[in-house]
């Protein structure tokens, strides 16, 4: 199975209210039917992937706020249209984020993305570690949601496809679930900003999407905001969406910079499970000594619990997980 993945950036500027979230979807639903369209002469895209906050961001600093103006249930009359497109294409689509209103909480959000496809919603996925402080929404650890959930993996005729969004990235052990959970690609819906983006002297965008890909010997595409300073104050983001392959190369990468960006590059599912059943050198998730690594049998940031989420209870829980980690054996916090 060889197909192409398309990492699609947008540019759009932040909606401060759910009734511009429409002309948002109509504007990646066309951009799905062109890039199809674009490259049916070569190759067959099958898998599109959009930026966090492409529907809205969190520009309100409250969840009653965020709730007022911007959060959706999920699944929405949005989803429905992407569904649309997935049933006339024969594709899936990973969605960017929206701000989800549970309905069985009224008190959180949700920053949550779904991995439309022809047949359905094949996942849900909500973010477990939100950007703390300055993200109120909540994780499904936040309130007690079994692990098991956390982090599903579809399995689907393009292969076994994850997601994580954002900030998930830069916890190994939030990936690495996701591959012992099955994932073959695994999808990055990012809104990640300067100045730890896509161009030097950090460029951790780059660093992590490479790591992540050669640890787990899996796909990875990477879609990043591309919008300017003026539509989410005071960020800006450098796009540079990319897809890089399951030894750490990138296969396709936009130029750093905003703007709508689309780049593509082929999944060659083959040649990953070939590897994956070949190897025997370099194939880190078989050589996993699980209990050698002993400090992931101790909690370290608290659950919210039934404790609204805000920024000041944030840094309350950031105080207490660093003085829950100095106790591991790290340098001991100040008080």
């Amino acid at each position: 199975m060889r197909y192409h993945a398309a990492a699609i950036q947008t540019a759009f500027d932040c909606p401060k209210d759910r009734s511009e979230i429409g002309a948002r979807v109509d504007r990646m639903c066309a951009m799905v039917e062109q890039t199809v369209a674009g490259y049916e002469p070569f190759f067959d895209v099958r898998l599109f992937a959009f930026p966090e906050f492409a529907h809205a961001a969190p520009v309100y600093l409250t969840v009653a706020e965020l709730r007022k103006h911007l959060a959706l249930p999920v699944p929405n009359e949005f989803i429905d249209q992407y569904l649309k497109v997935c049933q006339k294409l024969g594709v899936f689509i990973q969605t960017g984020t929206f701000i989800e209103a549970p309905a069985d909480r009224d008190d959180v959000v949700y920053n949550t993305t779904v991995l439309c496809g022809p047949g359905g919603v094949r996942s849900i996925y909500r973010k477990v570690n939100p950007w703390i402080p300055w993200e109120v929404h909540a994780s499904p650890h936040d309130v007690g949601a079994d692990p098991a959930t956390m982090f599903p993996v579809a399995q689907t005729e393009i292969g076994n496809i994850g997601c994580a969004i954002c900030y998930d990235w830069l916890f190994p052990e939030s990936i690495r679930q996701l591959a012992f959970n099955g994932a073959e690609v695994a999808v990055r819906v990012s809104a990640y900003m300067d100045p730890w983006g896509a161009t030097p002297p950090m460029d951790w965008w780059t660093l992590f999407n490479r790591a992540r890909a050669a640890e787990n010997t899996m796909y990875v595409v990477a879609a990043n905001q591309g919008a300017q300073m003026t539509g989410y104050p005071p960020f800006s983001w450098p796009g540079g969406s990319m897809v890089v392959d399951f030894d750490g190369r990138i296969l396709a990468q936009a130029d750093p910079g905003p703007g709508e960006k689309v780049v593509v590059a082929p999944i060659d599912l083959g040649a990953l499970r070939s590897e994956r059943q070949r190897r025997r050198g370099h194939d880190m998730r078989s050589h996993l000594r699980t209990e050698a690594h002993t400090y992931m049998n101790a909690p370290i940031f608290p659950r919210a619990g039934s404790a609204g989420i805000d920024i000041d209870g944030n840094n309350r829980r950031i105080h207490d997980g660093r003085r829950a980690a100095g106790r591991l054996g790290g340098p001991r916090p100040s008080a």
